[in-house]
């Protein structure tokens, strides 16, 4: 892996050139972990003229989930308690002679844009802008080797869940046994906090866990991800619970469940954002739930589980192979719930089989 982290780095170092700036300070803590194997708490990334050099205010490698620093390159720990990594980040900057340092503008606040600009006052400070989310948007097979195991990790949590007894247990409760279940399995921990929706609840995009019991005939939602090696990836499940279905239940299952296989087979090289969030949209706009749909049905994923591509009606841009993205249409009907279906997939020629699945749990309405 040293050598596809410092291809990384030395892309950065071409758009720093190309931008005007001679090295580059990175604080985004995912993209400090893209470009160097790792990112301990506050630590920051300098690709500078001279060497690259990682600086973190604690020895790397200390808790779980943290990864491993590429072990060609240079790691150094502030000996000084509460140091700011970034501000000794300029001050070796221009310690190398560097005249002008890209940063990420839209990750540092205020007052530490001025702390960087203090410690060198001849360091002249440029915005880096998005330059690594970019390099980051299209994945490496490695990269997606890693969302294909959190998947894994993500489907068997799910289903032993689904073996289990159900009926009396809390959404909170629930949602607790699926994040020990996930890192039971390997995972470096949930890739966001667990949803689990009961009755009113279920479908409810985001919805924070509740002592609501389950009960006999509840729509039971749940959408949980796992994260592997930092990779981020997102399922999301509607069940019955202990009877057959109704026939609302059964009408509004089908509808969400023919949105999200519209969004899924609209996942293809070359596709604009926008027109797959509108395959999505479609079939639930037409049958009457436009008013409460979420703003987008979709959205990339990686070391974090909210990246560029977003899947909105107003969305840029278009979609490449190798992106891996979520498809999450979902209706909620307030005060009897509803439906939310979610995968995580990733963008392939037709030539190779169309768009991956990589969550593949059932999507039957199953009643438990």
């Amino acid at each position: 892996m040293s050598e596809v982290y410092a291809v990384r780095r030395e892309r950065v170092r071409e758009r720093c050139a190309a931008g005007g700036g001679a090295a580059a300070l990175i604080s985004r803590p995912a993209n400090v972990r893209y470009l160097a194997g790792a990112a301990p708490r506050g630590a920051v990334l300098l690709v500078g003229t001279d060497e690259d050099v990682l600086l973190c205010g604690r020895p790397p490698g200390d808790l779980p989930g943290e990864g491993r620093p590429d072990e060609a390159l240079r790691t150094r720990v502030l000996p000084a308690p509460g140091a700011d990594p970034a501000v000794a980040g300029a001050g070796l900057a221009a310690a190398q002679g560097v005249e002008s340092l890209a940063v990420e503008e839209h990750h540092l606040t205020v007052a530490r844009h001025r702390a960087l600009g203090s410690v060198a006052p001849g360091l002249r400070l440029v915005d880096l802008g998005g330059a690594v989310e970019q390099l980051r948007f299209v994945k490496d097979e490695e990269e997606i080797s890693c969302l294909r195991i959190a998947a894994e990790i993500a489907d068997q949590a799910l289903g032993e869940l689904l073996e289990s007894i159900l009926v009396g247990r809390t959404e909170r409760h629930l949602a607790l046994e699926l994040e020990r279940r996930l890192v039971d399995h390997g995972a470096d921990g949930p890739a966001f906090p667990t949803s689990v929706g009961t009755g009113p609840n279920s479908g409810k995009g985001g919805h924070r866990p509740s002592d609501r019991r389950v009960e006999e005939g509840d729509f039971l939602s749940v959408c949980l991800g796992a994260s592997y090696r930092g990779y981020c990836c997102e399922i999301g499940r509607t069940f019955v619970i202990g009877t057959s279905p109704a026939d609302w239940q059964i009408e509004l299952y089908d509808l969400v469940f023919a949105a999200q296989r519209a969004g899924r087979e609209a996942l293809v090289p070359g596709a604009a954002c926008r027109d797959v969030d509108r395959a999505a949209r479609h079939p639930l706009d037409s049958a009457g739930y436009a008013d409460g749909l979420a703003p987008l049905t979709g959205h990339g994923v990686g070391l974090e589980i909210d990246e560029d591509p977003q899947l909105a009606p107003s969305a840029m841009g278009k979609l490449d192979a190798c992106v891996p993205v979520t498809v999450e249409p979902g209706v909620h009907l307030p005060g009897r719930g509803g439906v939310r279906i979610d995968d995580t997939l990733v963008v392939r020629p037709e030539a190779d089989g169309g768009p991956e699945l990589l969550t593949i749990t059932t999507k039957e309405l199953l009643a438990l």
